[in-house]
């Protein structure tokens, strides 16, 4: 028996696909969790032999609770996503992840995946992996990254210099930096534009 947790914001989808999946023979819910939070949570307190993660689980997201679970427990991961985003999935295969899907995948080919990756095979969709092969590389500096991620939050100049250990006239070239290399005429506008190409 294979013993999983899924995570997902939406309680519908999260439900539907515990259902559908206990439906199998050989695998078992053991919990659930709305949030990147409650899914490590969850995750040490059930011991589970995989987790199936919502990548755009807030607060966060997918990726930081499966790099969180996989430092604590060293279990299997499944990223499954409605944005599947090509540099995603490159940060989600150096992080170790062993699964990246579509939210569009039939829950009977996904219990086939789940068995695939428990047994330490890796599945990647094949239309997120061409499309990871053809994007363009991300024009941003590491650091420009950073001040971008921070900044998701909403959080003043003098905020975000806190989180990213930068004086607040650095960030402020960082962020006029990524502006211009975006052609974002805010730093939330361009913190969305790296969020959607995957970079952050």
């Amino acid at each position: 028996m294979i013993r999983l947790l899924l995570a997902d914001d939406e309680d519908l989808i999260r439900g539907a696909l515990a259902a559908l999946l206990e439906l199998e023979p050989d695998l078992s819910v053991v919990g659930q969790a709305a949030t990147s939070t409650a899914a490590v949570e969850m995750a040490v307190r059930h011991r589970p032999d995989l987790a199936v993660l919502d990548l755009e689980m807030p607060p966060g997201d997918g990726l930081d609770a499966a790099a969180e679970i996989r430092a604590r427990l060293h279990i299997p991961i499944v990223l499954v996503t409605r944005h599947a985003r090509p540099a995603v999935l490159r940060r989600a295969l150096a992080s170790g992840i062993g699964g990246f899907v579509p939210k569009t995948t039939p829950a009977s080919r996904l219990a086939e995946i789940i068995r695939d990756v428990h047994a330490g095979r890796r599945y990647v969709d094949a239309d997120i992996a061409a499309s990871a092969l053809t994007e363009n590389a991300c024009p941003l500096t590491a650091r420009e990254l950073d001040v971008l991620r921070a900044a998701r939050s909403g959080g003043s100049v003098a905020e975000i210099a806190v989180v990213v250990h930068l004086a607040p006239g650095t960030v402020r070239n960082y962020l006029s930096s990524a502006m211009a290399k975006l052609g974002a005429t805010t730093r939330h506008a361009a913190a969305r534009v790296a969020w959607e190409q995957g970079w952050i």
